[in-house]
């Protein structure tokens, strides 16, 4: 299984940092999503200070047959201060050889999978030696244990330079209709440019939007709610279609433990605007036409 799905679901509010599920409700959403569609579960090894990929994974156990249902993405390379890290002295990031094969075989180990379908470095590192890091997952991609190489909001020389060493499948970056910069820094050329997939995490703006009363939020919202009826879609959905629209290929990574906003992106993901409609957001997103 190798196609990646319009809509990501993200796991990081899951465990810990969020709707602490149990192993009954891990699966009952694992089993959820892969019913929608949306089979591609986003991790990382930091979520949950460390714990949610081995909570993911011991529900995973429970129905192992489900793996072969969904794409595995996780993330490396951000070492947090925590309890179950104790050596961790300060935040930092390490994108070395030997943290990249530590990180992806304890990874494998927690969500008690043989291969991990994509492993991203999680931030760039202003220690990374791109020669290094393509040791690494050359190594692992040989072993079977990686299938796929990508990075996470990375800017378009550090892609371009990691890429210059090894192959570069996916770029995760913050992106929304309140975080244009990947649309104007060239983040989106590079990933037509290169067959890059991009990934948006936070695409509505966090939800933010919906509960702010500025200028800037009341003009989405209100060519938003306009929308609406045009599409047959909520607003937080048209913002939605509004990054699939792209022609990059953005996939939005919907970071929800609610299984109705993961069932709605879906839907949302059907639909493509109009140009003009398109062009009515941006506007409202910068407050100005474009030049």
């Amino acid at each position: 299984m190798d196609r990646i799905p319009e809509i990501i679901t993200g796991c990081m509010k899951w465990g810990l940092w969020g709707a602490a599920f149990n192993t009954q409700q891990y699966l009952e959403a694992i089993t959820r999503s892969i019913e929608l569609g949306a089979n591609c579960f986003d991790h990382a090894d930091i979520y949950g200070d460390y714990t949610t990929e081995a909570e993911f994974g011991t529900a995973l156990a429970h129905q192992p047959a489900l793996r072969d249902k969904m794409i595995l993405i996780s993330k490396c390379g951000i070492r947090m201060i925590s309890e179950n890290r104790p050596e961790h002295r300060v935040k930092s990031y390490n994108t070395s050889r030997e943290h990249i094969i530590t990180s992806a075989e304890r990874s494998l180990k927690n969500l008690q999978t043989d291969r991990l379908d994509y492993l991203l470095i999680h931030r760039p590192d202003p220690l990374m030696h791109a020669d290094e890091i393509a040791e690494a997952i050359e190594l692992l991609k040989k072993q079977g244990k990686v299938l796929q190489f990508g990075v996470s909001n990375f800017s378009v020389t550090q892609t371009a330079l990691i890429q210059s060493r090894t192959p570069v499948t996916i770029n995760q970056v913050q992106a929304s209709i309140v975080h244009l910069h990947p649309f104007t820094d060239g983040t989106f050329d590079q990933c037509q440019q290169f067959g890059i997939i991009p990934m948006a995490w936070s695409p509505v703006g966090g939800g933010n939007i919906f509960s702010a009363y500025d200028e800037r939020s009341l003009r989405i919202l209100e060519i938003a709610n306009a929308l609406s009826p045009k599409y047959a879609l909520g607003p937080d959905q048209i913002l939605l279609s509004w990054l699939i629209t792209h022609p990059s290929g953005i996939r939005p990574v919907i970071g929800t433990a609610k299984m109705e906003r993961i069932s709605a992106a879906v839907i949302a993901a059907e639909t493509k605007l109009d140009r003009e409609d398109w062009f009515l957001l941006w506007s409202a997103s910068t407050g100005v036409p474009v030049p």
